[in-house]
């Protein structure tokens, strides 16, 4: 044994980190770890700086000309003086502003709700979970084309559902809508909260993943205290729970705006921005100049003058998460180098939430009266059922009825868990109740509800006249690559950047996540440009190579959080043992990020098996389509074949249902570990 010790001290000293004064002029001014981070960070700069930052630059000078024929003038700032009396444009940025706005504070109180719900469940949590994950994994043209059916003023479920339960006309008495039966999709006045409502209805499950991430991160403790010191639920709920989830809430939310700022696919394939613009975005507008009207240098600056602005408040919200876990400065350096603003982030910390609540308000009341006090009716109304519920438990357990109080409390989670899982299923019950009608129930709506008798009828027509099998096929080639591609760059660059020293690693992490800013519809032109000099368009390799672009960022920013969480102890003890960084981050670090890298696989997985638009750009062969892009194709103006989307969208779905019913747990865990440490 005595032979032994030796040669692990040496060892040790051999492989433990150098102190600074034995530091190389280079690593001082470059950093310790440069060399390791610059391995680490190379396929992740090649393809965030190759499709990303190259197409950035692309568009900008794209901006600065005016196609004439078969020629680009220079016109300088043009087309970006042309915008301050673009009447278009102005009604696309608030367009986005609206659909944004109540987009996210609906998603974060279902979102939240459903979390709450789904925390206190002991028993079929898991199964809960993944039935409300379903809508945000089926594919965008699946819920257009399912809500676009239900939505229909004459043959859509909804209608005919409201009208027989007299809430329609009810809606219509208290002046919701404008008329009986309703044109969803159709009337200006509800076709932008038509828009929100599925948007909503895609969203909530991102945010119900995410806060039953951060309660579960939440110490049971906390509540414990609070109960011994005799504080109400919603005490607890106000001082325990929403302190307590302010990280994941900040996250989630900064993430879901950019995506729903940037949203062109569903708003597209529900409405096209109609009816007129009142549903246009500005991504849209951007489309419609570059695309539609072959105007590349003003569909560029529509873009480009937002980008500012989100990146601006990406950037703050970044710097605000990463000032108490900046895992690039020490402790002691950290203070000191914000010690000069503790004195006020403490009271603007506080009214930051209600500064921005009010600004935010006076903006939506302004930019769409008729939308916000309907939106403020559905509101109050949720809020209050669910205060008046927590007031009936809350004066029960006062009294001494615990048994009453929760029998009220069970069945008030029941009502609302049910109120749930229907919005939640109703539209994914319909596409499967339609795909096993025949021909004639579907054109006749003849057992509407339940089919009479079940047929695979529209199964075997889908694969007869459609080459569905070969769709399917390139979704799942196209989607298992790109994820690979996106976990393997992903787990190095987060790894880099949680535990590796190198100048400039902040500036790359917030470049990494300020390239979420780019909408789809700015990246595809000058990436489809990208393609055809590299002979790669009409093929699945420009797929593989392009969907990491908007898997890559949010991938990275997990995993970051991830490696953070991990005991920095165990790595030491590895070097300790011999091994070199390399091997420490396989052998150890690797193998205890396995949810993490699930969680990462799940959503890149997902987002590759639903992505519309560059599939829809770069492919034109129907050899090449993916799942989306073909079932989009299947409809020939007002032909829509209702059976064999139906049927379409359920074996679409079916497969990531399963994959996240399955990964559910480590799902959980990887989000607890990164989302809300990260």
């Amino acid at each position: 044994m005595s032979s032994v010790r030796p040669a692990r001290v040496s060892t040790a000293r051999k492989s433990s980190p150098s102190g600074p004064g034995s530091l190389t002029a280079v690593q001082r001014r470059l950093g310790r770890d440069w060399r390791l981070a610059a391995l680490f960070l190379t396929p992740m700069a090649v393809l965030v700086g190759g499709l990303v930052l190259v197409p950035i630059a692309r568009s900008i000078i794209t901006s600065t000309t005016e196609r004439h024929g078969q020629d680009s003038v220079f016109v300088g700032l043009d087309n970006y003086l042309a915008l301050v009396g673009d009447d278009q444009f102005h009604t696309g940025v608030v367009n986005s502003f609206v659909f944004t706005a109540y987009a996210e504070v609906f998603k974060v109180v279902l979102g939240l709700a459903a979390a709450l719900l789904l925390h206190h469940r002991r028993r079929g949590r898991a199964l809960l979970a993944g039935l409300l994950l379903v809508p945000w994994v089926v594919p965008t043209v699946v819920t257009a084309f399912s809500w676009r059916a239900l939505l229909d003023p004459i043959f859509g479920s909804v209608n005919t559902l409201l009208t027989a339960s007299g809430i329609g006309p009810l809606l219509a008495s208290a002046h919701l809508v404008d008329s009986w039966p309703a044109g969803w999709l159709s009337e200006p006045s509800l076709a932008m909260p038509s828009v929100i409502l599925v948007n909503v209805w895609k969203g909530v499950p991102f945010f119900t993943v995410c806060f039953l991430a951060g309660l579960k991160a939440i110490p049971a403790d906390l509540y414990e205290a609070a109960t011994i010191d005799g504080a109400s639920a919603w005490q607890r709920f106000a001082n325990v729970t929403l302190p307590g989830l302010r990280h994941v809430i900040t996250v989630t939310v900064t993430l879901s705006s950019i995506w729903t700022f940037n949203n062109f696919d569903l708003v597209w394939l529900l409405t096209q921005g109609g009816p007129g613009d009142v549903t246009a975005p500005y991504v849209l507008v951007a489309y419609s100049k570059a695309i539609l009207q072959l105007q590349y240098g003003a569909g560029a600056a529509v873009t480009l003058v937002m980008l500012p602005i989100i990146g601006g408040l990406v950037f703050i919200l970044v710097r605000l998460l990463r000032q108490d876990t900046n895992i690039k400065l020490p402790r002691r350096r950290r203070a000191a180098r914000w010690g000069g603003t503790r004195r006020w982030a403490g009271p603007a910390r506080k009214a930051l939430p209600w500064v921005v609540t009010a600004l935010v308000t006076g903006l939506l009341l302004w930019a769409s009266p008729k939308i916000f006090w309907k939106a403020a009716v559905v509101l109050a109304v949720i809020l209050l059922v669910a205060a008046a519920v927590g007031r009936i438990v809350s004066t029960l357990q006062s009294r001494g009825g615990r048994r009453s109080s929760s029998v009220v409390s069970g069945v008030g989670s029941w009502v609302a868990l049910a109120g749930l899982l229907f919005f939640v299923l109703g539209p994914l019950y319909w596409i499967a109740v339609t795909a096993f009608k025949s021909e004639g129930q579907v054109v006749m709506r003849t057992d509407d509800l339940w089919p009479t008798p079940w047929t695979l009828e529209q199964f075997g027509a889908l694969f007869a006249n459609q080459p569905f099998g070969r769709w399917y096929l390139n979704t799942l080639l196209v989607s298992a690559a790109s994820t690979v591609v996106a976990l393997v760059c992903a787990a190095l660059a987060g790894y880099a950047l949680a535990r590796l020293r190198f100048r400039g690693a902040q500036s790359f992490t917030v470049t990494v996540l300020l390239t979420y800013v780019m909408p789809g519809a700015l990246l595809f032109i000058p990436l489809y440009q990208m393609l055809i000099g590299a002979r790669l368009t009409d093929s699945l390799w420009s797929l593989v190579v392009t969907y990491p672009t908007f898997t890559l960022p949010f991938a990275t920013w997990l995993l970051v959080g991830y490696f953070s969480s991990i005991p920095i102890e165990l790595e030491e003890a590895a070097l300790v043992d011999g091994c070199s960084r390399v091997q420490a981050f396989g052998r150890v670090v690797l193998p205890l990020a396995k949810p993490g890298l699930l969680a990462v696989a799940l959503f890149t997985l997902t987002n590759a098996w639903n992505e519309f638009l560059f599939a829809f750009v770069f492919i034109t062969k129907d050899e090449y389509k993916t799942l989306p892009v073909g079932m989009q194709s299947m409809i020939a103006g007002d032909v829509v074949p209702q059976g064999q989307l139906a049927a379409a969208s359920l074996l679409v779905s079916i497969p990531v249902v399963i994959m996240y019913a399955l990964g559910q747990r480590f799902l959980t865990q990887g989000l607890t570990a990164g989302a809300v440490k990260g």
